[in-house]
């Protein structure tokens, strides 16, 4: 079983940063792919960075290219996205995914409040 434990969330301005980590336990070896998702009230989950375990290959959504940029700290199974130029339009809660071995499904975290003011 994987567990995943988010941080890094809360209130900035428009035009600021702000960096969210993911750490995952448990069946870490069988951790394939993990990311972030989030969703704005009223609408629906949006993909926003994905980071291949074997290779560390790095996908974004379009909304947040040249923005966020998701890293890894490999020996603590930890992905971590660093979203600088937050607008408003990026106030979502955020939500840490893995993807398991020999599996189709995501499991996902707790989920973060990000807030941007303008």
């Amino acid at each position: 079983q994987l567990h995943l434990v988010e941080s890094g969330g809360g209130l900035v301005q428009a035009g600021q940063s702000l960096r969210l980590s993911c750490s995952a336990s448990g069946r870490t070896d069988r951790i394939v792919a993990m990311g972030w998702f989030r969703q704005a009230p009223g609408k629906e989950r949006e993909f926003v960075a994905t980071m291949r375990w074997s290779g560390g290959s790095t996908y974004y959504g379009d909304s947040v290219k040249g923005r966020f940029t998701i890293s890894r700290e490999r020996a603590k199974y930890t992905v971590n996205l660093q979203m600088n130029a937050l607008t408003p339009e990026d106030t979502a809660v955020y939500y840490c995914y893995t993807q398991p071995l020999g599996t189709d499904y995501k499991l996902w975290g707790q989920g973060t409040q990000v807030t941007v003011s303008s």
